[in-house]
């Protein structure tokens, strides 16, 4: 029983680990694919999708303004998904930097979608309302384009403000591995996935998919599928702001989670006829991840059945101090045990929203956070 215990308990620690520790060490063992080639030929179009951003409206018009100076032919092009504040008037007043589309909450995916159907440039940039790009971004992404075999191009996010809370703490460190491990899946061949802070693709790429999907996954992906390279670059960045309110940050996860089973759902079959290495590398960064808070659970209950079979005071001294911990971390906005607890929270969120997309949920539109 202790035998079987004990390997319940270091195998759910090694899934845990794995896409962190593990997963990074493996791929920086693959052979380099280096991108060849250099241009900025190519025209290009903006995509982004806005619900109740008004107060960051217009630092992203300044941000519109300063890409504009620099590239006169750059098409704009926004999609308002029915915003209740003063988003739209404020992104309406401006024809002579962008085309503005109103929708009427039917989503982000429907929203890019049409954009996409409007948009006349060879390549297609991807952001959102809250992000902005640095002012060579435009210039230094489409110069990848110039290697023929590269479909697709992901920036790099960098965040603005310092970390507030041990819920923001978490997110930047989380996210810098994040991007840590985009790094290195690019430079042997593939990324597996773009999010919506900063991409882009040839026009000629992009697919239709339903609206329940991951629309950043599901057009970053089309580019592996047909046979192109989606690589991540470190010149091309952007900048937003974290977000620092748990209640926000647990919500924004359960949301993702769920939209990310409906997108692997409907990508399976294009995802089963991918390479061995690009399968792998999806398996492990996205679906080891979505159930890490299967390993987690397991690998706790494993560590108290443990201590149950050595002794039941010390089971029960675990447990009260596992507890009293967990607790303090709930309440603490700062410190290690905040952390802990941050990271668990974030585990049962993205755990919560893979179940409820197995049993049907969708969640097609979206709310920007409060605590920006």
């Amino acid at each position: 029983m202790d035998v079987f215990l004990l390997s319940v308990l270091l195998l759910s620690i090694a899934a845990v680990l794995y896409p962190f520790l593990i997963y990074p060490a493996i791929l920086r063992l693959l052979p380099v694919r280096p991108v060849d080639g250099a241009s900025n030929a190519h025209s290009a179009s903006l995509l982004f999708c806005a619900y109740n951003e008004a107060a960051v409206v217009p630092e992203k018009i300044a941000n519109l303004e300063a890409l504009k100076r620099l590239h006169p032919n750059l098409q704009i092009l926004a999609f308002d998904d029915g915003s209740s504040d003063d988003t739209a008037r404020q992104l309406a007043a401006r024809p002579d930097l962008l085309t503005l589309v109103r929708g009427n909450r039917s989503g982000k995916a429907r929203g890019m979608k049409r954009l996409a159907a409007l948009a006349t440039g060879d390549i297609l940039i991807f952001t959102d309302a809250n992000v902005m790009l640095a002012p060579e971004a435009i210039a230094n992404l489409s110069a990848y384009y110039g290697d023929a075999q590269v479909g697709g191009v992901l920036g790099s996010l960098h965040y603005l403000q310092e970390e507030n809370s041990a819920t923001a703490s978490v997110g930047q460190s989380y996210w810098k591995m994040e991007e840590r491990l985009k790094d290195l899946e690019s430079r042997s061949g593939n990324v597996m996935g773009a999010d919506g802070s900063i991409f882009s693709i040839r026009r000629a790429l992009y697919p239709d998919f339903p609206d329940t999907v991951l629309d950043d996954l599901t057009v970053s992906m089309s580019v592996v599928f047909a046979g192109r390279r989606l690589i991540k670059v470190g010149d091309v960045i952007a900048f937003e702001r974290l977000v620092s309110a748990r209640g926000d940050e647990y919500r924004r996860k359960v949301r993702i989670a769920a939209r990310a089973w409906h997108t692997h759902r409907y990508l399976r079959p294009q995802l089963c006829r991918m390479s061995p290495i690009d399968r792998f590398k999806y398996a492990s960064r996205k679906v080891v991840r979505w159930f890490g808070g299967v390993f987690l659970l397991s690998g706790t209950a494993a560590a108290l059945a443990l201590a149950w079979w050595i002794d039941v005071r010390l089971f029960l001294a675990a447990l009260g101090i596992g507890i009293l911990l967990l607790l303090l971390g709930l309440v603490s906005r700062r410190g290690p045990l905040a952390k802990i607890a941050d990271i668990w929270i974030a585990y049962m969120a993205t755990l919560q929203g893979v179940f409820r997309a197995m049993r049907g949920d969708t969640f097609a539109v979206w709310n920007p956070a409060k605590s920006r």
